[in-house]
């Protein structure tokens, strides 16, 4: 069997519907066991996301949170919203929604439990993850190896390469227009330029460490999203009177309504859950390494500002990428058809002939020049860039926690970190320069490993992380700022907060 070939069955493989399933059925379990805090607790969210205070240990709330959405804010939300579109249609939109409502309740879970067993490191800083929590609360030594190893060779290795890949297509597609780049030897050369200036950038962030990167990212992160959601707004101004069928066309077709995407419902809930899933990372597993980092007094207050991070990254960025290609047109769909044993692609709506699933980001970029002539390609490109650049620093922050954990209470050995360091900057020069569908699919495979492993430990340990949660809203209800005892709680192995106490 053919490595590409390998690599496309292990990730069917992975992302089983029975993934697929789990990760709409955990979600919607944290939110009945939360009584939907998503919903009830939406103030709350907003209040905290703006207050606490960092530390020599810990970032700021704010500045977790950046980092978190630095990790969300990928290419998941301009590419993979497309490839959503392409292969389940509208209706993946509305999938995408239920994915990041119910979401929002698993990050909560996940984010609790990250800032209830964090630890400090060597070094004095904070740290925490499911590795963390996997070995403290289930004590499974063995588990939380595999997932720390997961994550080193997904954070470090796979996922870096499609965001440098979608930042090397999206940039070509702007500079190498007309003459093809012959003047460089052609687009190849092109991207491998750009695969080498974005490693020479995140060389720079990444070798000063995480107060550096949470500098960069609370900069950064809000000024790239508010930019990209006005962008959005304007084209759907533009577009006012094709946004009632764009409504009709995502919520027909989500439920096999629609004559054209009808027969395709279930690729809609297929790509919907899974490029929810890759766009707001709820269940990953990533958010908790930034969430554990946060300085605050309870470990719920970090829940609630990660819960309120999945709201943001798909109900608005993801959001406004869909009504960016949906009101506009520029998006194709495609169905699998199988002849002759051989499954093929046939297209059943054809707004940017000639582009692939894939290429997703040309979609974007289309659908924003078909309103802003001369401003879409590049714009989409710059949004890009930002967006996949701060998702691979965030990436080398989660791959250097698990190395951290892996090292034990011993100071990580300045060769790891330094071959991790020259690893995803590797990464990042050879996913610029390779195919997108290669990355796409390695990309994926890394993120289903860590779900897999995450989801299946957060539904074994959610006690802590419910308990939690109601200490919170009853001190706040005295009117009290909420302080942690995990002893009163019947919390065991929380040492960080026990010798706090």
């Amino acid at each position: 069997m053919p490595v590409e070939a390998f690599f496309v069955w292990l990730n069917g493989i992975i992302w089983s519907n029975v993934l697929i399933a789990l990760c709409l059925g955990a979600g919607l379990w944290f939110s009945f066991r939360t009584r939907f805090m998503q919903v009830r607790g939406f103030a709350e969210m907003c209040r905290l996301t703006v207050s606490g205070q960092k530390s020599e240990a810990g970032v700021s709330s704010f500045q977790a949170l950046a980092i978190s959405m630095a990790g969300r804010m990928g290419i998941g939300n301009i590419a993979g919203v497309a490839t959503a579109i392409a292969y389940g249609g509208p209706g993946a939109v509305f999938w995408m929604w239920v994915m990041g409502f119910l979401g929002a309740s698993t990050s909560y879970i996940e984010c609790t439990l990250a800032q209830i067993y964090k630890e400090k490191d060597a070094e004095g800083r904070y740290r925490g993850g499911p590795a963390y929590y996997i070995e403290k609360a289930m004590g499974l030594k063995w588990y939380a190896v595999a997932f720390a190893i997961a994550t080193v060779v997904a954070a470090g290795l796979l996922l870096p390469g499609v965001q440098a890949n979608a930042i090397a297509d999206s940039a070509t597609n702007v500079l190498c227009g007309i003459d093809g780049c012959t003047a460089v030897g052609g687009t190849g050369a092109m991207k491998l330029w750009i695969g080498l200036g974005v490693a020479a950038m995140l060389a720079v962030i990444i070798f000063g460490g995480i107060k550096r990167i949470a500098t960069f990212a609370e900069v950064v992160v809000p000024f790239m999203a508010l930019a990209f959601i006005l962008m959005a707004v304007i084209v759907m101004v533009a577009n006012a009177d094709k946004v009632p069928a764009m409504f009709a066309d995502i919520f027909s077709s989500a439920f096999g309504g629609h004559a054209a995407f009808g027969a395709i419902v279930g690729q809609a809930v297929a790509w919907g859950v899974k490029r929810g899933i890759y766009a707001n990372e709820a269940g990953q597993g990533t958010g908790p390494h930034a969430a554990a980092a946060a300085e605050v007094s309870h470990p719920a207050k970090q829940g609630y500002v990660q819960a309120f991070a999945i709201y943001f990254d798909t109900m608005l960025v993801c959001t406004s990428t869909a009504f960016l290609l949906l009101s506009t047109g520029m998006y194709n769909t495609f169905k699998t058809v199988t002849q002759d044993g051989k499954e093929t692609l046939v297209e059943i709506f054809s707004g940017v002939p000639g582009v692939q699933p894939s290429e997703g980001a040309q979609f974007t970029q289309a659908a924003v020049e078909s309103v802003l002539p001369g401003w879409g390609a590049g714009f989409v490109a710059l949004a890009l860039f930002f967006f996949a650049f701060t998702t691979i620093m965030a990436y080398y922050y989660m791959a250097e926690t698990n190395l951290t954990y892996l090292a034990g209470v011993k100071k990580t050995h300045p060769l790891a970190t330094l071959l991790l360091r020259l690893g995803i900057v590797g990464m990042v020069v050879f996913g610029a320069y390779h195919n997108a569908a290669m990355a796409w699919t390695l990309g994926d495979i890394g993120v289903g490993l860590m779900a897999w492993l995450n989801i299946v430990a957060i539904l074994i340990l959610q006690k802590p992380a419910l308990l939690a949660l109601r200490d919170y809203e009853r001190q706040k209800k005295l009117g009290l700022d909420p302080t942690f005892d995990p002893e009163a709680l019947g919390i065991r192995n929380a040492g960080f907060w026990n010798r706090r106490g």
